[in-house]
């Protein structure tokens, strides 16, 4: 594997794999050796450039799982700035996403993101990206933008992808990460669980998400490794890509590994002697689960801590024959954690206090948001927000969440998104929403709401499914005559949401 200190860019991590060597397979579709991934690239930045994109721009990325999107991803960072983004986003998502990064360009396929097109302002260009009959991925531009004399100017070159993560007060905010943040991340996953080119990684979570682009495509890359991409997770088809491919490990959210259980209860999967380990990472993985799948499937299952302000991998359990514990997500991995109070004391281990990192995978700070990096970062170390404390042995174990993300499977929503939604409603006087425990995703949206007029509760969440992503959108939204509000009148979402649980139980 080449040498990390010689590697500048995301892309240049293809040079770590054999010519011949599998690089990206799409178990139903195309598939590039490194020797083909890295002509690919190297002619779609160059089409790119042609097209007038430069160091700095930003350019979203609305595309399904598959080598396309992978492709792609590493030509925009090559020249520009990435800004994935999740395809079920509605219309006005695309648009706050499209404004708050500055995109001046948009990808997708030919025939899909129609919502996101419809999005796009006037100054936004529009490229399309598909084979043509010799097997080649190439970039058609369909709409060159308009040019605007009062544009921005280019945002910082060394960006090589912008992600967004949700507050509990505010509108979602801007992560950037820098190539040596992303490379960072990568090389302290591929130590982790010792990967080389000997291993072919299975990515089952969305490319727009830091847990599947990171630890399951660009870490594999980097080792020289092979990655089966799949359009999407089907637990149905799941073992029989894990078998056909030779796969030595996963990574997924805990409702993934559930969907697993759940199917492999009735219909007991060939597990195929490749299998290394199984990683979990997003959300937390229940010990009971951990110790099924360990049983179940036969190899050690790793729970990890992530998050996309530290490009991804914060700690995890190590691989045998050093102690997984059930419950705990291990130690820092080339990363340093501390547990810090209020007052930006460090705490001594087993005292419980917030979780605060510090490493060369950690963003420099949150773009335009200087109220959010004060609040973020202090003495050097990064604010988790969530709660925990370290063993004497170095494992971290999370106890809670100090800010009030709602976590469904490892996709963090912000309740203020779902509460402006419903305060947009006509009839909606006064809305709160928050997170409610769930079997399967770990966390639900749910919300309560004063009304000015009857309105079917039905129908606040047809209104929500129209404003909002599927997995953003209350299931249940119940109506009450007032809302419980704290000493100064602020509305207090960890009270509204025990409140709205003793009435479910009631």
């Amino acid at each position: 594997m080449s040498d990390d200190k010689n590697i500048e860019t995301i892309a240049s991590v293809l040079k770590c794999g054999e010519d011949s060597q599998a690089a990206i397979i799409a178990p139903d579709g195309e598939s590039f050796s490194y020797g083909e991934l890295r002509e690919q690239v190297s002619r779609l930045s160059g089409q790119l450039t042609e097209f007038g994109i430069q160091k700095g721009d930003r350019i979203a990325i609305v595309l399904p799982n598959g080598v396309e999107n992978i492709s792609t991803f590493l030509a925009v960072s090559e020249v520009a700035t990435a800004a994935p983004l999740n395809s079920s986003y509605k219309f006005e998502e695309f648009q706050f996403y499209f404004d708050d990064t500055k995109a001046k360009t948009l990808i997708t396929f030919p025939s899909n993101a129609l919502e996101a097109i419809e999005a796009m302002s006037g100054n936004m260009s529009h490229i399309t990206v598909g084979f043509d009959g010799d097997g080649q991925l190439n970039f058609q531009l369909e709409r060159k933008g308009l040019q605007s004399d009062t544009s921005s100017p280019p945002s910082d070159p060394d960006v090589a992808l912008v992600l967004h993560t949700s507050g509990t007060t505010s509108r979602p905010k801007r992560v950037p990460l820098t190539h040596f943040n992303l490379l960072t991340s990568m090389r302290n996953i591929v130590e982790t669980y010792a990967l080389s080119k000997q291993d072919v990684s299975l990515c089952v979570m969305p490319l727009f998400h830091v847990h599947g682009l990171i630890a399951s495509t660009l870490s594999t890359l980097q080792s020289g490794g092979t990655v089966v991409v799949p359009p999407r997770f089907n637990p149905l088809g799941f073992w029989p890509l894990v078998e056909k491919f030779n796969v030595t490990w996963f990574s997924a959210v805990p409702s993934m590994h559930q969907a697993l259980l759940a199917r492999s209860k009735n219909n007991q999967p060939n597990i195929p002697p490749s299998l290394r380990f199984i990683r979990s990472c997003s959300a937390a993985l229940p010990p009971n689960t951990m110790r099924e799948l360990e049983e179940r499937f036969a190899v050690p299952v790793l729970e990890a801590y992530g998050m996309t302000e530290a490009a991804h991998q914060m700690a995890s359990n190590p691989l045998p024959p050093f102690d997984r514990m059930p419950g705990s997500v291990g130690p820092g991995t080339g990363v340093e954690i501390g547990i810090m109070d209020e007052l930006g004391n460090l705490l001594h281990p087993e005292q419980k206090g917030e979780v605060v990192i510090k490493g060369n995978n950690v963003t420099h700070g949150y773009e335009d948001n200087p109220n959010a990096n004060e609040d973020s970062f202090t003495k050097g170390w990064f604010r988790t927000g969530d709660e925990g404390h370290i063993e004497s042995t170095g494992y971290l174990t999370l106890t809670g969440r100090i800010k009030e993300l709602i976590n469904r499977s490892g996709e963090k929503i912000s309740p203020r998104e779902i509460d402006e939604v419903l305060l947009d409603h006509p009839e909606v006087i006064e809305a709160v929403a928050f997170g409610v425990p769930h079997a399967t995703h770990g966390e639900e949206p749910a919300a309560v709401v004063v009304l000015n007029n009857s309105v079917p509760p039905g129908e606040l969440v047809t209104y929500c499914r129209t404003r909002l992503a599927d997995f953003k959108c209350p299931r249940v939204i119940r109506v009450v005559s007032e809302i419980p509000k704290g000493a100064t009148g602020k509305l207090q979402r960890r009270f509204v949401a025990e409140a709205f649980l003793k009435m479910e139980n009631s």
